[in-house]
């Protein structure tokens, strides 16, 4: 019995591993889309990463057939529409400072234009994941997309010596 036991362990972590090894790297790259850190300085995105692979490996045996890619994409969304719930309040307009144009989205935006266009989850996926209406996942997406498409102009750089004009 515990022979029997002990070899099912074993084969659940060599699934699991072998998973981690074929995913981790594509799972990463979306956490640090969804957090807008650097690649190379991401640790926000490695703890999201590292907390929706625990939570994908605790309910390993009760996937049955399901899909393991998209139950781990299903609880990173989670964890960092929560993160941000209680950090900014609402899914709020906070811009990290990394200097990526993802940065001048607020996380919710992030995580639709993340899930619909890096990760192809369909609108109506995305709406069920997020518990909001389709119209309303398509009109936070096409924001994003304008934002990202149409940054606002900055300011013209003053000229020295030159004259104001009074209003």
């Amino acid at each position: 019995m515990r022979e029997r036991h002990a070899s099912q362990v074993g084969r659940r972590a060599r699934e699991f591993e072998a998973f981690v090894a074929g995913a981790a790297g594509r799972l990463l790259h979306a956490a640090t889309l969804l957090t807008a850190e650097a690649p190379a300085d991401n640790p926000r995105a490695r703890r999201l990463l590292t907390l929706a692979l625990a939570q994908t490996y605790a309910s390993w045996d009760r996937l049955r057939g399901e899909d393991p890619y998209a139950r781990a994409r299903q609880h990173l969304a989670a964890r960092f529409a929560h993160g941000a719930w209680h950090r900014y309040g609402l899914l709020g307009r906070h811009h990290p400072d990394s200097g990526s144009v993802l940065a001048r989205l607020s996380p919710q935006e992030r995580l639709i234009l993340v899930l619909r266009l890096y990760e192809g989850v369909a609108e109506e996926q995305t709406a069920a994941l997020l518990g909001l209406p389709s119209e309303r996942v398509q009109g936070i997406y096409a924001r994003a997309m304008a934002t990202l498409l149409h940054p606002p102009r900055s300011a013209a750089p003053a000229v020295p010596g030159a004259r104001t004009v009074p209003s």
